[in-house]
């Protein structure tokens, strides 16, 4: 009988099972961390977990918050287990478990915020950090600033006091700290941004400024946003993942599986103090932007080459997609020849050795990372991961095609459909409209350029826009294998 995973049962838990040595009851917090998903409980909790097994730490236990309605069911399942995480390490060598117990509340998720708000106010709160994907700090795409126009930012700015986003809420609390004299405390982002810490800032600045200038002031000159690079594959959980934890002997709600690798670049910039990360493995430094450009272009705009090609020809996994023949050359030669010419080595890998690990990490066949997960939301992804090499390789007059193949193949996956004729559901917060541009670029290829939004002037730009024109034209007329294939050849 697999254990009800609990403070009360962490004792009877099988033996091999790694779990908390340290004192839970004594454990005061110091963190809250919004948007509560398995990347976060992989990735920051678990750096901190590891402090605590060292009997660091511990004063800067995680307090857990939301601020969507389906928060609350998140909330609902780790309350029941004393916010306790069965973490699962999928190695082709082996499997393991480890029960982290870093988090020890979770604010009730209210309309308004309210509770959020009154948290984040409190002295002992030092950090705010965040995990709500890259599309959700509210960036105007063809400018990179801040959007101002969109109806939760709208409605922040008029009722500050009530606020929907966490961004918001963050303002609101800063504004309750400032009035009472607790002081400031660090923004910390954990999304998978380019200097994302000056995003954080950006948005909380900006956002403050639309309602209150004075406070917006006080929280660019008073409060820290220290960037970094954030990296580990965690699959969604679903009903193959909730299986597995009970093959460890262990009933847990909300299991999170990983893979055996992770790494946290991070800017030493904290106003009101931090945990020792470094301690826990985790790289402080003032040059984060090389790190985090060498991941971005290489995992994540690698990412986006292997999911889009992978859900068009039917290709489930990303692991999979790496035992096509076709796949995997089209992604190394195109990392080879248009990614990493603009990439410089950081302490501890060249470009070249980050791309034998990332072939490594993507081969796993342990990580049933789906090719429809890593695809979602391409119109945050491909801006953010892909066409910055573009306009690289164009500026230095490098070679484009094939980020412009991957582009046409994003654009054919985003018509509905695949190759071999099934549907494809929508998988981006903007499908309707990308679903309608990408059906008429089937006659008119250049229309899908022409969202400005996410293309800007490349459009504008003839050898990248012939390219994609051309790869389109023939994916719709004889199919991306054959594409594939004259890439290849070229």
């Amino acid at each position: 009988m697999a254990v009800k995973l609990s403070n009360a049962t962490l004792d009877q838990l099988p033996e091999g099972v790694k779990r908390p040595t340290y004192d839970r009851s004594k454990l005061t917090p110091g963190i809250v961390h919004i948007g509560l998903g398995n990347f976060h409980r992989a990735h920051q909790s678990w750096y901190l977990h590891q402090l605590m097994q060292q009997g660091l730490a511990q004063d800067w236990a995680i307090v857990g918050a939301g601020v969507r309605a389906y928060d609350e069911d998140m909330r609902r399942k780790l309350a029941a287990q004393d916010y306790l995480t069965t973490l699962i390490e999928l190695d082709p060598s082996g499997r393991s478990a480890e029960v982290v117990g870093a988090m020890i509340d979770y604010v009730a998720v209210e309309d308004g915020n309210g509770p959020l708000i009154a948290r984040m106010s409190q002295p002992d709160i030092r950090i705010v950090a965040l995990t709500v994907t890259e599309g959700g700090y509210f960036i105007d795409p063809a400018t990179g600033g801040f959007d101002a126009a969109h109806p939760d930012i709208v409605h922040d700015a008029a009722h500050p006091e009530a606020p929907r986003t966490a961004f918001g809420a963050i303002v609101a609390a800063l504004r309750k700290r400032r009035e009472s004299g607790v002081g400031p405390f660090t923004g910390q982002c954990c999304d998978n941004l380019q200097s994302n810490g000056d995003v954080l800032r950006q948005t909380v600045v900006s956002l403050a400024r639309l309602s209150d200038p004075a406070l917006a002031d006080w929280i660019d000159a008073q409060c820290t946003f220290p960037n970094a690079m954030v990296d580990c594959i965690v699959p969604a959980t679903g009903p193959k993942e909730l299986a597995l934890v009970q093959t460890f002997g262990i009933d847990d709600a909300v299991p999170v599986t990983h893979e055996n690798f992770r790494q946290w670049v991070i800017e030493d910039d904290f106003c009101q103090g931090r945990p020792d990360w470094e301690k826990a493995g985790a790289t402080m430094t003032d040059d984060v932007h090389s790190f985090e450009r060498m991941k971005i272009r290489m995992l994540n705009g690698g990412h986006q080459i292997i999911s889009d090609l992978g859900e068009l020809l039917s290709v489930e996994t990303i692991s999979g997609a790496l035992e096509h023949d076709g796949i995997r050359a089209v992604f190394e030669k195109v990392e080879r020849e248009e990614i990493m010419p603009h990439i410089d080595a950081v302490p501890g890998f060249t470009p070249e050795q980050y791309l034998e690990l990332l072939l490594s990490r993507f081969s796993n066949p342990m990580i049933v990372d789906t090719t429809r997960r890593v695809a979602f939301d391409g119109s945050s992804r491909h801006p953010g991961f892909v066409l910055g090499s573009v306009r690289d390789g164009l500026a230095a007059g490098n070679p484009v095609a094939g980020l412009a193949l991957i582009e046409a193949a994003w654009c054919r996956m985003c018509a509905g459909s695949r190759e071999d004729g099934s549907t494809i559901a929508p998988n981006d917060p903007f499908w309707p409209d990308l679903e309608a541009v990408a059906q008429r670029a089937k006659d008119d290829p250049r229309v899908w350029l022409q969202q400005r939004q996410t293309y800007g002037d490349l459009a504008d730009q003839p050898r990248f826009a012939e390219a994609f024109e051309n790869w389109l034209r023939l994916i719709w007329a004889e199919g991306l294998a054959e594409a594939m294939d004259v890439y290849l050849a070229g």
